[in-house]
């Protein structure tokens, strides 16, 4: 059997890796890496393919075949083709990469191209879904066929929340976890030739330190600049809250240059020293290389899997403010957001796995009714006891009254008016009605008068 491993983030090949160290992944057969760079301008980013840092990681693989190189000019996520070109893309393919026909391929978002391509160009082979993060716990964003669904057998993931299964594939597929110590010692090869951080080590060497984590929401369009150095600056007073001496600032790559001087600023009117850091690391590794006490961001993937695998304290800043304003409902980093609030909110109701779960199942199911349509019953549960404030946190009163879920607002007649019936609201159901009506006299009077 062959496995073909089509993935793009380091984080996705580091879970692979580890899968593959457990013997998670079944029998031993050709296992061929096919990298792609899946940002936006391909040409501004060292891909899997490339980075030095994942060297030992590749070489878990028997051979690696780039997409990149076969696409050419074309984006990875611009790759669907028409229907009719499958069957020759696929001869090509199989003949071109030396395929078996036992093929299982291993993929990290399937809803989208070129993985969703991938899929559906070899329509027998058997699909594993390889996580990517917190996002790996939303369900699917889209209703894919069920020609590709009855084959995703397994969701192979970083067990960097305890106790919660993930929603992708959900119910079908197998949930597989990756144990965090086999997760942590793939993470820690990345490190292994990165010494950018020898003098920032002996800066901090000994007295108390925290990182701080970007993400450059303002360019989600969730908050502006001057909301996110707001943000970015509470992240500075927490730090100094948890006794900091030090602050390790590594920004989002895409961040300016006056985010991180504010920040200093900021820094220096607490009398703390601030570093900035700019670097290949890993944050869960920069952590553990400054021994930071806290480690504080808005709802980065690294909150949950430091504390997991390393054991370091987590606090987020701004999370219920990014529940607020994401838009649409079903956004995918609904969940992410979710999760990190969750585990880092002061005297949380859902810091327990099981309630923690129910949590994550009933947003998931309001963010994807149709798709995750099996856990509508765990959305009434949680909600017909959960209190107002938490259900304003983590629920849209419009989706909820949407869905007819417990809880939603009493419906007004404006509200009435508004509800979508049969596709349509009733408003334009009711402009259509007259328009009808309006045509019917229009033909009858023509016929009275013998026109």
């Amino acid at each position: 059997m062959t496995q073909l491993f089509a993935l793009h983030s380091a984080y996705g090949l580091a879970t692979a890796a580890a899968a593959l160290d457990g013997d998670l992944l079944g029998a031993r057969g050709e296992r061929i890496l096919m990298p792609f760079v899946s940002s936006t301008v391909p040409e501004l980013s060292v891909g899997i393919a490339h980075d030095p840092a994942l060297a030992s990681l590749r070489a878990r693989f028997d051979r690696i075949e780039g997409l990149d190189t076969v696409l050419g000019p074309l984006h990875p996520s611009s790759w669907q083709p028409e229907g009719a070109e499958l069957p020759v893309l696929r001869r090509l393919l199989t003949r071109a990469w030396a395929l078996e026909d036992d093929l299982e391929i291993l993929v990290q978002s399937p809803q989208v191209a070129p993985a969703r391509t991938l899929l559906s160009l070899f329509p027998h082979a058997r699909i594993t879904i390889i996580g990517d993060g917190l996002m790996t716990y939303s369900p699917m964003r889209v209703l894919l066929p069920h020609t590709v669904t009855a084959r995703i057998g397994r969701v192979v993931h970083a067990d960097v929340v305890p106790g919660v299964t993930p929603l992708v594939a959900a119910p079908t597929a197998t949930p597989v976890p990756v144990p965090p110590a086999l997760f942590a010692a793939a993470l820690a090869e990345t490190a292994a030739g990165l010494d950018d951080t020898a003098g920032l080590e002996n800066r901090v060497h000994g007295e108390p330190s925290a990182l701080v984590l970007g993400q450059y929401l303002s360019a989600l369009g969730l908050v502006s600049d001057r909301d996110e150095i707001a943000l970015q600056q509470r992240m500075i007073d927490r730090a100094v809250g948890y006794g900091a001496q030090h602050v390790v600032f590594k920004p989002h790559p895409a961040a300016p240059p006056r985010l991180a001087d504010a920040l200093r600023a900021r820094a220096e009117a607490h009398g703390v020293a601030f570093h900035e850091y700019r670097g290949a690391l890993a944050a869960e590794l920069l952590a553990e290389r400054i021994d930071a006490q806290a480690v504080i961001a808005g709802f980065s993937t690294a909150l949950p899997t430091v504390r997991t695998l390393f054991g370091r304290t987590i606090d987020a800043v701004g999370a219920d403010t990014v529940l607020a304003r994401l838009s649409p409902y079903e956004n995918s980093n609904r969940i992410p957001a979710t999760i990190v609030d969750a585990l880092t909110r002061p005297d949380s109701p859902f810091a327990d796995p099981e309630r923690l779960q129910l949590l994550v199942d009933a947003v998931g199911y309001a963010m994807q009714p149709v798709v995750a349509a099996h856990l509508r019953p765990r959305a009434e549960e949680l909600l017909a006891g959960i209190s107002a404030s938490d259900r304003d946190r983590y629920f849209a009163p419009d989706r909820l009254a949407e869905l007819r879920l417990p809880g939603a607002p009493r419906e007004t007649v404006v509200r009435r008016a508004l509800r979508p019936v049969g596709g349509i609201g009733r408003i334009e159901q009711l402009r259509l009605t007259a328009a009808g009506g309006r045509r019917r006299i229009g033909r009858a009077w023509r016929a009275l008068r013998g026109r």
